[in-house]
């Protein structure tokens, strides 16, 4: 399940990419329009910028602005700055494998089987540029 956190986190990078470019948007107005509790948000922001998706311009005129092209974000770069891994069991995970500690088999385990699929059709789709859902509508 995608946790409230990356929901947030996804929800304002949406907000600031369809922003005028360059335009500083405060964390206050992110928080009013995007239905995100302030405080709640400022660790996100703190977590984007860190992580170089958006940077924070000083002064009163300030705010936050993308630090890439959108093009350049996917929601998967998102849920994996906001919650780690994508994949639904860790054994299938590409960037953070862990083995299954009760699996005696990875070869013959259906649940992994399963869920290799349905990682396999999950990860290209959210892996597509941002930009790529306004297409979508």
């Amino acid at each position: 399940m995608l946790s409230k956190r990356a929901k947030y986190a996804i929800k304002t990078i949406l907000f600031l990419k369809d922003r005028p470019e360059g335009k500083p948007i405060s964390a206050k107005v992110i928080s009013e329009n995007e239905n995100i509790p302030y405080k709640f948000l400022e660790n996100i922001l703190r977590e984007l910028r860190t992580h170089r998706l958006i940077k924070s311009i000083r002064g009163s005129e300030g705010g936050y602005v993308l630090a890439k092209d959108p093009s350049e974000i996917s929601i998967a770069q998102i849920m994996r700055i906001v919650d780690g891994p994508i994949a639904l069991i860790p054994c299938i995970s590409e960037k953070f494998y862990e083995a299954c500690a009760e699996c005696e088999d990875e070869q013959t385990c259906r649940i992994r089987k399963m869920f290799a699929e349905v990682r396999a059709e999950m990860v290209p789709i959210l892996e597509r540029p941002i930009t790529a859902m306004d297409k979508e509508a």
